[in-house]
């Protein structure tokens, strides 16, 4: 899944080192993150946003995800 987060944490002028202490989760969690490596948990995707005060969809890109749905 794509994702911005390394834009609004530079746009936002934190380190990494900063963000995952917000979020409660490693350093390598954030850089697996930002690198598309690991998907985040839909909570831990939803501290995500409310730490950029942007809606999820603005961070994470569904549309692979929505793509499989049947959205009849």
């Amino acid at each position: 899944m794509l994702n911005r987060v390394k834009e609004f944490r530079e746009k936002a002028n934190i380190t990494q080192e900063q963000l995952a202490g917000k979020l409660g989760v490693s350093r390598q969690t954030i850089i697996s993150i930002e690198t598309g490596r690991y998907n985040p948990s839909l909570i831990l995707a939803y501290k995500i946003s409310k730490v950029f005060c942007k809606q999820i969809e603005n961070i994470f890109d569904f549309s692979e995800v929505e793509g499989g749905i049947d959205n009849e």
